[in-house]
């Protein structure tokens, strides 16, 4: 199976970025199933159903998010109801949606999971337990692990945890694409991030200007992200048979409307 992940998608410039090449990207590396990070998708922060159903109308198959999940009361609904969208499993016992699914490609049923580390981010309960208790109850030829952390150690550390016991695990949040893709010693594939799809001359996708003056100043400043502006698109295409993994970087050489 080929799987084409994309990662965080940021605001309007990451939305179009998708829209102008996940069709050729499915057709250039054959890809079997096509899953985005879509919890920075509305404005940077969060998605709506009207921004979900956008994202699956560009051709994406599944969607996953992170820390940001329920920035926005609309999309609980939707957690609730729709299967082709998930959030991180180890958010506490109550919290709207699903933390996995379960999809038939090609008459092969994928596992696609969501986890969401604890180093620096929300006190949420532990995402190697809750891995270990998806992977004990659920049976699939193949599985997929969207792991939305934001240190380095931590997403390695789940990498090695679930080595020979999951197809892929995949680092997602912190928007900078990492040079570590690799086959680890047991079989799985892993990248610790696979980067972000959105505004590319700023910081993680938000104007640098506003970034920049936090740091200088230590106050309070609300993060714009650009409507317009020149993009970048990146993720990795798996193929589960070869025991590969590939990054994917597009970049646009100038500001688009």
């Amino acid at each position: 199976m080929r799987i084409l992940f994309i990662g965080d998608i940021v605001g309007k410039v990451g939305r179009r970025m998708l829209s102008e090449n996940l069709m050729d990207l499915k057709k250039e590396h054959g890809a079997n199933f096509t899953i985005v990070n879509g919890e920075n998708a509305a404005h940077g922060k969060g998605i709506t159903e009207r921004i979900y159903k956008e994202i699956l109308g560009y051709g994406a198959d599944f969607i996953t998010l992170g820390n940001h999940t329920f920035a926005k009361r609309e999309i609980y609904d939707v957690l609730d109801r729709d299967v082709r969208m998930i959030r991180p499993a180890n958010y506490p016992e109550g919290a709207p949606g699903r933390g996995y699914g379960i999809v038939n490609v090609n008459g092969r049923r994928l596992l696609i999971m969501n986890l969401q580390g604890r180093s620096f981010m929300p006190a949420i309960d532990c995402p190697f337990k809750k891995a270990d208790a998806i992977l004990e109850h659920v049976e699939a030829d193949e599985v997929f692990v969207d792991f939305h952390s934001e240190t380095t150690s931590e997403s390695l550390a789940m990498g090695h945890y679930l080595d020979g016991r999951v197809d892929a695990v995949v680092g997602t949040h912190t928007h900078v694409q990492t040079n570590d893709e690799q086959v680890l010693p047991d079989g799985t594939k892993y990248i610790t991030d696979v980067g972000m799809t959105g505004f590319k001359d700023g910081i993680l996708g938000i104007r640098k200007e506003e970034v920049i003056d936090r740091f200088l100043h230590q106050l309070p400043v609300r993060h714009n992200v650009p409507e317009e502006g020149t993009g970048v698109l990146s993720g990795v295409i798996i193929d589960t048979k070869t025991h590969k993994i590939d990054k994917i970087r597009i970049e646009e050489k100038r500001a688009r409307p």
